[in-house]
């Protein structure tokens, strides 16, 4: 940093261009003001030359507001690069004054809309390891893009010669467009399309047209109703599809993840572009998050547990911790491996230890020992049962290098089970003390529409939440798998967790249950192994981070 020219200039201002780039932005302003214009001026009969010129007008007026605006926000802006930290002053009307230390920078994300792309425009966003919503990001909105790339390389120490290695670790393959239909958008975005069209032609004065369409097809469904509806079905599931393959395409084109010399980073983006750098050492775990169309499709995606990472914009339909799109699921293990740089191998057992129950077991191995699992104060070998729900989870953990995740308890299925059947039970009586009240014998029938197929939903969400359930104990990581609708991995760096958080209710108390949960500053700051046996539980949190848990544990003797 000795030689950048950032630290020569003093305070510098925001990107010039940026006017131009806020005329062009606000002709989405200008289009729903004529709209609105027009509509109110033909129903006073006014001429057209009339009509055309206060549409000029007010185009003119909004368009050099937001110019003006833009101009008193340029002179208003400066901001310069020291040798110790990065500082901004902005503010039209009240002044701010922000400064980040050097040393304390863990991300910079680079966007380019459309519009920003055509004028060589980039947005810079710093952040500084600490939640967004405390506003700790510092943004400097525009920057041309050579400056944002300078900067970038800057703030993260970093030469402009490319990093030298084996390639990316992923780029796209567009066969990945597969899995992009696997989402409630394939059932929901033709809803929002109708959604938008409709508030679009309203806007224009097209209420009645729409309002007339709408009734015609009304009339239509309710005449021929066995061809109607299916043809209504087929129809957005198409236009959700399409929706949900153009979204994808957009969101992920051009992308490529590539590790940098002690960093991660991710350029994705067809339209908008978007870059992404990551400092591995606030890496802190990678989630494997596995929805339950995608599960089905054989599909997963990879998203990373880091401080620094900031939420997603307002108009970001992608998460901002999200690394990879929709994948395949071996793909998708293989890369997370990589990115968290877990051994392909379960760690060599190093120094003997002795358990809460007298064992002797290696500190660093993994916990607990595969096979076994604990209730109460005795351990038993895994049942046939346990071992089939867990079949599953113990491939996922291969992958990680971990071994098998560990079951668990019986008890933990019997809780979602009882849970399961004790709704569907409320629902039931809720549904009979409906139908005996109704005074329509249609609607007695009607209420048990949703009684009957909670049952088997219930019981399959019970089933399938306690065969997600696992634990395990790696060298560097603590793995945790939970969730039936949206099966999670969580492969969670042991040097990263600060506190742990034992939650025992008086049901989980009861069925010797309890569930742990590892504080730590990334992500969403805090992961839980959940109803796992009270002596597991414990002793995991013991091993994970030693010492931290062992003066508030009362072992017992043998």
């Amino acid at each position: 940093m000795n030689d950048d020219p950032f630290l020569e200039e003093g305070w510098r201002r925001l990107a010039g261009r940026s006017l131009l780039a806020s005329a062009v932005k606000s002709l989405a302003i200008v289009a729903g003001v004529v709209a609105g214009l027009l509509r109110f001026l033909t129903s006073r009969d006014w001429p057209i030359g009339g009509i055309a010129a206060v549409c000029a007008a007010a185009a003119t007026l909004v368009v050099s507001a937001v110019v003006a605006y833009d101009v008193a926000r340029l002179r208003t802006t400066r901001w310069r690069l020291t040798r110790e930290r990065l500082e901004l002053r902005s503010g039209v009307t009240l002044r701010r004054h922000r400064s980040i230390p050097l040393d304390r920078v863990r991300s910079v994300n680079l966007r380019a809309d459309p519009v920003a792309r055509v004028f060589g425009l980039t947005v810079v966003k710093v952040g500084t390891g600490e939640h967004a919503a405390e506003g700790t990001e510092l943004v400097l909105d525009p920057l041309t893009r050579h400056e944002a790339e300078s900067l970038r390389r800057t703030l993260l120490r970093q030469d402009e010669r490319p990093a030298s290695g084996e390639g990316p670790l992923a780029e796209l393959r567009w066969s990945w467009i597969r899995y992009a239909p696997l989402s409630l958008w394939s059932f929901t975005g033709a809803a929002l399309v109708l959604g938008v069209l409709y508030k679009a032609l309203n806007s224009f004065g097209a209420k009645r047209l729409v309002t007339e369409a709408a009734d015609g097809l009304w009339d239509w469904v309710t005449a021929r109703p066995l061809v109607a509806v299916p043809l209504i079905l087929a129809v957005n599931l198409a236009v959700g599809v399409l929706g949900a393959v153009l979204l994808f395409a957009e969101s992920w084109g051009r992308y490529r993840l590539e590790r940098e010399p002690g960093r991660l980073r991710l350029h994705r983006g067809l339209l908008t572009t978007r870059s992404l750098t990551l400092e591995e050492r606030r890496l802190r775990g990678v989630e494997i998050s596995e929805p339950l169309l995608l599960r089905l499709g054989g599909g997963a995606r990879v998203k990373t547990i880091a401080t620094g990472l900031g939420k997603a914009d307002e108009h970001e339909t992608e998460d901002a911790a999200a690394l990879t799109p929709p994948l395949p699921r071996a793909l998708a293990w293989s890369l997370a491996t990589k990115i968290a740089n877990i051994p392909a191998t379960p760690p060599t057992p190093i120094a003997p230890r002795t358990d809460a129950l007298g064992h002797a077991a290696p500190m660093d191995s993994p916990w607990p020992p595969a096979g076994v699992t604990g209730h109460g104060t005795g351990r038993h070998r895994a049942t046939e049962r346990d071992a089939g729900e867990a079949a599953e989870p113990e491939a996922s953990a291969g992958a990680l290098g971990m071994g098998a995740l560990v079951p668990h308890p019986a008890a933990a299925r019997r809780r979602r089970i009882v849970r399961a059947l004790v709704t569907v039970a409320v629902l039931a009586l809720a549904a009979g003390l409906a139908s005996w009240l109704l005074p329509w014998q249609w609607s007695r029938a009607a209420v048990w529409a949703i009684p009957a197929p909670a049952l088997p939903f219930g019981m399959w969400l019970a089933v399938e939440s306690a065969r997600s359930l696992g634990h395990a104990l790696g060298r560097r990581h603590l793995v945790t798998r939970q969730g039936a609708v949206v099966r999670r991995t969580i492969a969670l760096d042991r040097r990263g967790v600060s506190g742990w958080t034992i939650t025992e209710s008086y049901f989980q108390r009861r069925s010797g249950l309890l569930t742990v949960s590892a504080a730590t500053a990334a992500g969403k700051g805090h992961y839980d192994v959940v109803d796992v046996d009270r002596g597991d539980g414990l002793e995991l949190a013991a091993r994970a981070v030693p010492g931290l848990l062992e003066p508030f544990l009362v072992r017992e003797k043998k």
